[in-house]
This record gives structure tokens, sequence and C-alpha cells, in this order.
């Protein structure tokens, strides 16, 4: 397990500093479009609880359906292309939304959160492969746990400032900021070295050889077990965790934390702070060898836990705290999970392996939080059941990795002393 210091790895590896840097400006703005699309989501439909999911669904379904795709062309392509052009899309159907005055309908707010996932899908894994290249394995922990703290502080200022934003100067303001970021975003990444694949899938790219080469990926993960039980580790948290993320949204609309807009904003600020602290917090744990097989499972169920709190405490400041405490644990399973993949994987599978994980999160997220918007459309039960209820399922599921999974990785920890990460 990695000793390296943050200071020193930001010091020291001027392309990670470099992708961070890209990667906070662009994360930040990201939430002033996300923040803004539920706000319209909700205006346009009086605040129905299925409309205002749709934003959210639609980012995680079009997400899940385009992941496999993006974590082909990962170990296809140029990785560092792949994250320059994820942000020209975004930046160019950003431009083309506020200069032609295109959001005015549910539709149009969807179809926007399906274009910047789009977008997006194309960042993600071809980020995760290029991070092995320019960070050594000792690097790799700490640089995931920068990582994870710098997007949800992004996510907690972006939030926080976006919500702020649109509640003092409105939507156009707040989505022309976010243009700005993928600009600088952009030319940045635009500054890194190449990163590969090192031995890229050739051959004409068709959609026969396009599914070939995802199946081929899937193969891989299912002959790799210490690989394959540890891709569907987000995917435990995201059970519940897509449905607590919706959630978030009509707790904000029930506090009393500020104007819509602003409450809103404060909570996914929170959330975004308490997932990026709590990897940086618990580092020390990740450096417990005799405690890492569990270290999965038992990150979901505190989330849990501190989320079954949610539903049965008053929504005081209080609020506040075990919204930061959970996502916190969260946070951890994000940034261990991330590790253990890349370097467990080898660097010709690591596109389609990262894939494969966002789509198992993605979809989950997409499910649980479509679950939860329909029961409360439905009024089959309250908002602090359904809360309750997000908080049993990870409790429950976070027992089952320590029941099930967590023997297999004691064995292969044991077996494989240098790389059981």
């Amino acid at each position: 397990m990695s000793g390296i210091g943050y200071f020193q790895l930001l010091k020291e590896n001027k392309p990670f500093r470099r992708l961070f840097t890209a990667d906070m400006i662009s994360y930040i703005g990201d939430w002033f479009t996300v923040i803004a699309l539920f706000i319209l989501a909700g205006e346009a439909t009086d605040n129905s609880p299925l409309a205002i999911a749709g934003v959210l669904v639609t980012r995680s379904f079009g997400m899940a359906l385009c992941d496999p795709f993006s974590g082909m062309f990962a170990d296809r392509y140029s990785r560092k292309g792949l994250m320059m052009l994820s942000n020209f899309i975004s930046l160019s159907a950003l431009v083309s939304v506020v200069s032609f005055n295109l959001l005015n309908n549910l539709f149009s707010y969807y179809f926007l959160a399906f274009i910047m996932v789009l977008a997006k899908s194309l960042f993600d894994p071809a980020e995760f492969s290029y991070l092995p290249k320019i960070c050594s394995n000792d690097e790799l922990i700490t640089a995931n746990a920068l990582g994870s703290g710098g997007w949800s502080v992004a996510l907690g200022i972006g939030a926080g400032i976006g919500g702020l934003t649109i509640s003092e100067f409105g939507i156009t303001t707040a989505l022309w900021i976010d243009c700005s970021t993928f600009l600088l975003s952009i030319l940045l990444i635009s500054t890194l070295p190449p990163g590969g694949p090192d031995n890229p899938v050739k051959g004409k790219l068709t959609p026969k050889s396009a599914f070939s080469e995802i199946i081929s990926g899937w193969k891989y993960i299912r002959s790799e077990p210490a690989i394959g039980r540890v891709v569907f580790a987000k995917g435990m948290w995201a059970s519940g965790g897509g449905a607590q993320v919706f959630l978030l949204i009509l707790i904000g609309m029930e506090t009393s934390f500020g104007e819509l807009a602003a409450g809103i904003g404060l909570l996914f600020m929170i959330r975004g702070f308490g997932s990026g602290f709590g990897p940086i917090i618990a580092r020390p744990l990740m450096e417990k060898r005799d405690f890492l097989p569990y270290l999965l499972g038992v990150s979901v169920g505190i989330s849990g836990i501190f989320y079954l709190l949610v539903a049965y405490l008053e929504w005081t400041d209080i609020l506040l705290l075990l919204v930061f405490c959970a996502h916190a644990s969260s946070g951890v399973n994000w940034v261990y999970s991330t590790t253990m993949l890349q370097i467990r994987s080898g660097d010709e599978w690591r596109g389609r392996v990262a894939g494969t994980d966002y789509l198992v999160i993605t979809f989950t997220m997409g499910c649980s939080a479509l679950a939860a918007a329909l029961i409360l459309e439905n009024n089959l039960l309250e908002l602090r059941e359904v809360i309750a209820l997000s908080a049993f399922i990870q409790i429950i599921i976070g027992m089952g990795w320590i029941l099930f999974a967590s023997p297999k990785e004691k064995k292969f920890s044991k077996n494989n002393i240098k790389t059981s990460l």
C-alpha cells in the first residue's frame, strides 16, 4: 500500500497534477448544469418525483448504454484523445443549447442530460485506463483518493455555487459558466503525454467487431474472479445509493436550508465533500492488510446505517452531518475498488474492465432511482420510508459481501502478496 502523500504526489507528478486540475475545473462546471436540469424538470411538472428522477435516470441509463462501447474505445484509441473529445462534445452541446435557446420542454432537458453523459462515458474509462500510465502502483491509491476527493470537492463547490448562481443570476448564466470549464479542461489535457494503450486493439471497427471486443472483455473479467467480484463493488452501493442521490433532491425541497436551488445545492455539496474526504480520512484503513478483504462490504453497510438515521431523525442541521458520513463511507468503496481494478487488470483490458465497472454502477443507480421515484409517484410509501428502504438494501448487501466475498479476498491476498490490491 502506498505511503506517498497527497501533496507529494501533486508536487512531483506533473502529468497527474495537470489531469487533476483539468478534472477539478470540468467537474465544478458539471454541477452547474446538473442542478439546473433538476430545477427545470421540477418547474415543468409541479415537482413531480418521477419527472425530477428522470434527469438522474436518463443520466444513469444513458451512461450504462454507452459504457461498454467507451470502455472498448479506451483499449483501441488514444486515451488522451478520448478525454479531449469528451469535453469537446459537452462544450458543443452546451453552446448550442444556450445560443439557440433549446431548453424549453421536459424532453429537451432529458436530451441534454443524455448528451452530457454520452460525453462523460467517453471520459471515465479513458481516464481510468490512462492513470496507471502516469502513476506507479505505489502512487495509485493516493492518486485515486485525490481524484475522488477532487471530484467530491468539485461536486460540493459546483453544486453549492451552482445553486446560488441559478438563484441569483438564472440558469443561462450557469450554463455559460459550465461551457468555460470544458474549454479550460480541453486546453489542460492537450498538454498531457500520450498514455497508451500500449497494444491497442487493431482492425477495422464495425458493429460486429465492437460487440466482439466488448464480449471478449466480459470473458476476461469472468476468467479472473479477483476482478469479477470487484467489478460489482460500486454496484453494491448503487443498489440503494441511486435512490438516495435522487431523494436528496426531495429532502432539499422539504428542509429550510434556503431557497430551493440553494437548498438542493447545499445537500449535494455536503454529499460531495463527504465522498471526497472519506477516502482521505480512511486511507490508514487501506494500509491494514487484515482489514482490506472486508472494506468494500463494510463501507456499503456503514453508508446504509447513516441513511437509516436520516430516515428516522429530525431534519435539522444534524442532517448535513449524516449525509456527509454516509457518502464518506461510499467514497471509500469507490476509491478502493477502483484501485483494485486498475492494479489487477492488464493494460490491454483496462478500458473494457472500466467500462463494465461503470456499466454496473450506472445501470444499478438508474434502477434504484427509478424504483424510488415510482414508489413515491404512486404513493406506495412516504419519503422517509423510501429512504429507510434504500438504507436496508445497502446494509443487507454489505453484509452479503462480508459473508461471501471476503473469504475469497483473504485467500487471494495470501496468494498474491505484492498485487493483492
